[in-house]
């Protein structure tokens, strides 16, 4: 058996900054720049989390989300936890109700987020995507 090929690091041929999820256009945020920008941006709480939404205004037509939950959720089990259940949902919610060209961070809440059931969870940033679609 012989070993995969390496991958391929020239100049100019670096990983992008965010990485692809299951659904074509949404992409996972990753650098702090990002984050920061959605927090200056709109935002709409809900039970569950709290979603910041901002337009890029830029011609890339894909959705971008990130994820966070700080410590007062709990120790990083609990974080973990709570993150695992935000991309599930945003998996499944933000290529239907997102808005193409828009970044939006899901943070999670202490024990509700991990607690909530998670059809409530999903209606919640339904909600949520609805009431920030609405500010535009």
């Amino acid at each position: 058996m012989t070993p995969p090929e390496a991958p391929d690091r020239k100049p100019g041929n670096t990983p992008p900054a965010v990485s692809s999820c299951a659904h074509g256009g949404l992409k996972v945020l990753r650098k702090r720049a990002d984050f920061l920008a959605a927090a200056r941006a709109r935002r709409q709480g809900t039970p569950a989390m709290m979603v910041q939404g901002r337009d890029r205004r830029d011609d890339d037509p894909s959705i971008r989300v990130g994820f966070t939950c700080s410590k007062k959720v709990g120790n990083a089990v609990a974080r973990n936890r709570a993150k695992r259940r935000l991309r599930a949902v945003a998996r499944e919610v933000l290529h239907i109700h997102g808005q193409p060209g828009w970044d939006y961070v899901l943070i999670g809440r202490p024990v509700e987020t991990a607690a909530r059931d998670y059809g409530a969870l999903r209606e919640d940033l339904i909600h949520a995507l609805k009431k920030l679609r609405g500010r535009a």
